[in-house]
């Protein structure tokens, strides 16, 4: 399936962050889900916000990163 036309026009450090922040949020969400399940059924709802948020937030900061280290070695060479 290819990109959303809007996806291909961001700069790659800023889409490299939609990207591993997305998919740490997914991931940290499912992760919350499954906890707040075991924890206590009628708030796992919360769980999902309490560890997706910081997780997207973690991979935002990630994928910068590798946005940016990846936009510097393209140009050093």
């Amino acid at each position: 399936m290819p990109a959303p036309s809007w996806y291909r026009d961001v700069p790659e450090p800023a889409r490299s962050m939609l990207t591993v922040g997305a998919v740490f949020g997914i991931l940290g969400g499912i992760a919350g889900l499954v906890v707040g399940l075991n924890v206590y059924a009628p708030t796992a709802w919360f769980a999902v916000f309490e560890l997706g948020v910081p997780a997207a937030l973690l991979g935002a900061i990630i994928g910068l990163v590798a946005g940016l280290i990846a936009r510097y070695r393209l140009r050093a060479r």
